[in-house]
């Protein structure tokens, strides 16, 4: 059985995706945390530690990353809000 009606959406004031552009997490970040974990259960100057030690070094010694262009999508959505809602509902 099908039903004949469509579904109708909520109005919507604006059309917005939240934080497009939220910035990537540090790359080091896992490498530090190893060696703050390793550093806690074998103490400073654990001999164990040392391959983690390097590899902590090495993350921060690489250049960083290229930055990644922003995102676009609100801006295309407030292009398209302008035909999706109509005029006589808008902003109310």
């Amino acid at each position: 059985m099908t039903n004949k009606n469509p579904i109708r959406l909520p109005p919507l004031r604006t059309l917005r995706v939240r934080h497009p552009n939220r910035p990537e997490p540090n790359p080091c970040l896992r490498f530090m945390s190893s060696v703050l974990a390793c550093w806690a259960s074998a103490g400073h100057q654990g001999r164990g530690c040392s391959t983690v030690e390097q590899a902590l070094r090495a993350c921060m010694d690489a250049p960083p990353p290229p930055k990644k262009p922003g995102n676009t999508i609100n801006y295309h959505l407030a292009r398209f809000s302008k035909k999706l809602i109509s005029q006589g509902k808008k902003g109310k």
